[in-house]
């Protein structure tokens, strides 16, 4: 298909990677100090609102322009994806680099499925870019804050408008170092920094795979381009297909938060709130996903990885689901439902139906963005991310509380929510599995019967978030007593409509995107899937009932501390990998210490005991100078005689 020549996609592209460049440079005068706080705690000292304000402006107005042009591109291809068909790629190249082998092509270019994918990031970018303005407000750190974002922003618009794998893979790891500098914004707490190396190292440990997997296709069709390689594919074996894809498959892992390289999600929540968001529904974890459909036919090509990949996908949805329903902190909540609709996403993919998985990826990203928009709205209201201490919030928050019902409606799958039609599309495509020949028989089984599983589960940990943080009764932490002559003064307001506004605009697709895909749905399917959404929130609505102040994951008995703890996966790891890589180093830097750097030092103190011992004939006597030369030649002197 021949591509239309357009500079749009690199404007796209170059928007927000320029505005992060003005932002570090250009956004704080010189010689301020910089200070910052935890979130929920006093800020240090009172920031330089021009300096937050220009850094505001030049994060916000070009991520705006981006997402304009990105509306434009999809538009002016009449949004191909949502009715199925093909569209002509638009955009160029920009040169090619000679390698000696193979070469890299700087291509840039929008289709069908980039298109769609380059307006959920841009908007959702947006939308947090603004909900930040009122959400870090009196943060010192806010201008390198939104610099940061507008490169993570650049970063995966690289990886969905590029052409060829490499230049792919160079936004690729750009986002997993913004990961790293956004997740650790509060790097004064010891636990945010652990949180950002956690994610950069797993997440790098799967990029590993991921390059020598763009090698083999690369190697195997004499070339990067990802056009090249889609149409080399039915010459390549099944043994390079099977070996390419699994490489592929340990970066889609890390990236997308799949088991096993899912454990740094849920600590990632230690960065501020807009950061979960944006890492949740539009970057990141959303990046594993897109190149799965973007190699696709590579992969139905590998009957093998298909198969890991739906058993990755069977226990990764389930077992983040019940993780989710024995959680405290509202954001791990949101965390571990991610993971969960993710798996969602890869059994879709498995199960050969990628164009409902990348249905799901764009309604996910609305509803999700959304929750989390609105959870940092609930914190910033309490000043607790613990759901403990929240209740009785309908009231106090009740922009906050509709926007929130939404977003939970959408990710259990209840009408006329956009997850209702997503989610169904893929249970029908794993349905469709069964008795298709996609997947083994045990994989395709394994992967419908966890589906539904999940599909109660989700209702049930959905309906406990929204019941313990807006229904019940309010959780009041006693303040310190105030000064004599001042009164104690209670903000039952909103938030600010910075984070206000953002929130409303993401409520409109997050409950009607899905009429965007049409209304394809099998009545069977889609009627278990509302029936086991409601009979899980169900259950969890009987249980508060009956006691409103205790925790409705008492349902799950003795087996709710091993669901809080994630199954004991980090602590599996921390036995098998971290202490003894731990042990290791200490012993590295023990021998390195004592023998090493011990040979240097004894070399030294060798050195200095010599010198010690020739200083005793050097000390300035000039009597024994003479009598050393006297004994000198009365020695020269006997032995002459003697042996003359």
């Amino acid at each position: 298909m021949t591509t239309t020549s357009s500079p749009f996609p690199l404007l796209i592209v170059a928007l927000p990677f320029l505005a992060a460049f003005a932002g570090l440079l250009l956004s704080r005068r010189p010689g301020r100090p910089q200070a910052s706080r935890p979130e929920g705690a006093e800020a240090a000292g009172r920031p330089h609102r021009g300096d937050n304000r220009r850094a505001a402006w030049i994060a916000v107005l070009p991520t705006a322009l981006s997402a304009a042009l990105a509306l434009w591109l999809a538009a002016a291809q009449g949004f191909a994806f949502f009715a199925g068909r093909a569209a002509a790629p638009v955009g160029a190249d920009y040169g090619t680099i000679v390698t000696g082998t193979v070469p890299i092509t700087l291509t840039l270019q929008v289709d069908a499925l980039s298109g769609v994918l380059g307006v959920l990031v841009t908007l959702v970018a947006l939308a947090v870019q603004v909900y930040s303005v009122g959400y870090l407000h009196d943060d010192r750190r806010y201008p390198s804050y939104s610099a940061f974002i507008s490169l993570f922003t650049s970063a995966m618009l690289l990886v969905v408008y590029s052409g060829d794998l490499l230049v792919l893979y160079v936004g690729w790891e750009v986002m997993g170092l913004c990961s790293y500098l956004l997740i650790g914004h509060w790097w004064e707490d010891r636990a945010n920094s652990r949180a950002a190396v956690k994610a950069f190292l797993v997440t790098r440990l799967g990029d590993v795979g991921f390059l020598f997997g763009i090698f083999v296709l690369g190697i195997s069709a004499d070339s990067f381009r990802i056009a090249d390689v889609l149409a080399k594919v039915p010459e390549m074996s099944t043994a390079t297909l099977v070996t390419a894809t699994m490489l592929l498959l340990a970066g889609v892992a890390g990236k997308s938060a799949q088991v096993p390289l899912h454990t740094w999600l849920p600590d990632a929540m230690a960065g501020p709130t807009p950061i979960s968001a944006l890492i949740h529904a539009a970057t990141m974890v959303a990046a594993g996903i897109f190149i799965v459909a973007r190699l696709f036919p590579a992969f139905l090509g590998a009957r093998p990885t298909l198969d890991v990949l739906a058993v990755m996908a069977a226990l990764g949805m389930l077992g983040a689901a019940l993780a989710a329903l024995a959680q405290d902190d509202l954001k791990r909540v949101l965390a571990y439902s991610t993971i969960s609709q993710l798996s969602y996403m890869a059994g879709g993919l498995a199960a050969g139906s990628d164009h409902a998985a990348i249905f799901h990826l764009l309604t996910h990203g609305a509803f999700k963005a959304l929750l989390f928009l609105c959870a940092g709205a609930v914190i910033h209201h309490v000043g607790s991310n613990l759901m403990s201490q929240m209740g009785g919030l309908r009231r106090e928050l009740p922009v906050t509380f509709a926007a929130t019902t939404i977003g939970f409606a959408a990710l259990m799958g209840l009408p006329p929510a956009s997850g209702f039609f997503s989610k169904d599309s893929l249970l029908l495509a794993m349905d469709g599995a069964v008795s298709g020949a996609t997947l083994t028989d045990a994989a395709a089984l394994l992967l419908y019967a966890c589906a539904l599983a999940t599909v109660v589960v989700t209702g049930a940990y959905s309906a406990r978030a929204w019941l313990r943080t807006f229904f019940g009764p309010a959780r009041t932490i006693a303040l310190p007593e105030p000064q004599p002559g001042t009164a104690h003064v209670v903000d039952t307001r909103e938030a600010p409509r910075t984070m206000l506004i953002p929130i409303v605009l993401l409520a409109v697709p997050a409950l009607l995107l899905g009429f965007a895909g049409g209304l394809h749905l099998d009545a069977g399917v889609a009627t278990i899937s509302v029936v086991l959404a409601l009979l899980g929130a169900g259950v969890v609505y009987a249980f508060w009932r009956g006691d409103p102040v205790a925790d409705p994951a008492r349902i799950l008995g003795p087996f709710r501390v091993a669901c809080e703890r994630a199954f004991y996966v980090d602590s599996v790891y921390a036995a098998l990998f971290v202490r003894p890589i731990l042990a290791l180093s200490r012993l590295v830097v023990s021998t390195d210490d004592r023998v090493v750097d011990g040979a240097v030092r004894g070399s030294g103190r060798t050195a200095r005991g010599l010198s010690g011992v020739l200083r005793l004939a050097q000390n300035g006597n000039v009597q024994l100078y003479v009598s050393g030369v006297l004994a000198g030649v009365l020695l020269i002197v006997v032995g002459a005689v003697m042996f003359a």
